[in-house]
């Protein structure tokens, strides 16, 4: 499956990695601000570094000259931050400003990004929302005395909810309300908690329930799957029936079961599937498709994502082999 992105975002990512002049993929030496989103071990993260025009007695009056950005994503992230930093340039705006420009601002100058990857134009946000906090820093300005909230509390302290991501409570609970998420889907296509390992999507405390605490218990909707027990909690087994009393047959459908209802849907959201192609005693061997064949992160979704699903939802002991 292709993902159908718009014109704009295609040349954007074209001219980038073919590095046609007036593009922005790069890192500031020695720059003025310097800010970090995302996880480099799962596969997305953005460093975007910025240089400003000192104002000679102002510095809230410095003016962004130019901005760049590293990122490890994809076609969508890698368009995403291009559009942030000609956003940045052309509006000719100082740091506080720039603030201004959010995730709904550059999906709109791409004309438009997959609903699986508006998480692209959040971490270009959020990346720009740290370095501008790093500037002030450097320069010397109190952004809360100027009424701007950094969210500072979200970097020194908070739960972590999402381990994979190192996504806090605060954060959550912030962009559910920003970005009006009312679903585990739609948390995870727009900031990728629970994009992982999947286990904080209903462990006390995990993602479920921020969603029935910020909306209230009849407005969060459990629509991530038909399969609505918590992640870890294995499918209710007949009356007498244990885990080593399963019938060769008998394992083999729990775990197709289990990629049906659970892996599969997960896969597709961000244009993968996943083909079986044996099951021998606790050895399951499969490939990924679509999307997810030949991706740099295949074994590391093959580990996290399919094999502890069925760890815990069949048998501890399974083990996935990618073929």
């Amino acid at each position: 499956m292709a993902w159908e992105y718009s014109e704009k975002t295609k040349q954007l990512f074209m001219d980038a990695v073919h590095g046609k002049p007036g593009t922005h993929l790069g890192e500031i030496e020695d720059p003025d601000g310097l800010g970090e989103h995302g996880s480099m071990s799962c596969g997305d993260a953005l460093r975007f570094t910025f240089r400003v025009k000192r104002h000679p007695t102002d510095p809230t009056q410095d003016v962004i000259t130019a901005a760049r950005y590293l990122t490890f994503g994809c076609t969508s992230a890698i368009a995403a931050s291009e559009a942030l930093c000609v956003l940045i340039e052309q509006g000719n705006l100082t740091p506080i400003q720039a603030l201004k420009i959010n995730n709904k601002d550059i999906v709109a100058f791409l004309e438009g990004l997959p609903r699986q990857k508006i998480h692209c134009s959040v971490m270009g946000a959020e990346a720009l929302e740290a370095a501008v906090f790093n500037w002030a820093q450097r320069r010397g300005v109190d952004l809360q005395s100027l009424g701007v909230d950094m969210h500072a509390d979200e970097r020194q302290e908070g739960r972590i909810v999402c381990k994979c991501f190192s996504l806090s409570e605060p954060y959550i609970r912030r962009k559910i309300r920003e970005l009006n998420l009312h679903t585990i889907p739609e948390i995870t296509n727009a900031i990728k908690a629970g994009g992982a390992c999947m286990s904080c999507h209903h462990v006390p405390g995990g993602l479920q329930d921020l969603l029935n605490d910020v909306w209230g218990t009849g407005e969060a909707k459990l629509t991530i799957l038909p399969q609505t027990m918590p992640l870890g909690t294995p499918p209710a087994r007949p009356a007498g029936e244990s885990e080593g009393q399963l019938s060769p047959f008998q394992f083999s459908k729990r775990v197709e079961k289990a990629i049906e209802e659970y892996v599969r849907p997960m896969l597709q959201n961000d244009g993968g599937n996943l083909e079986i192609l044996d099951i021998k005693d606790t050895l399951v061997y499969c490939r990924l498709t679509g999307a997810c064949e030949g991706c740099a992160s295949a074994s590391q979704t093959l580990r996290m994502l399919v094999e502890q699903t069925l760890k815990e939802m069949v048998d501890q002991r399974i083990r996935v082999i990618g073929v």
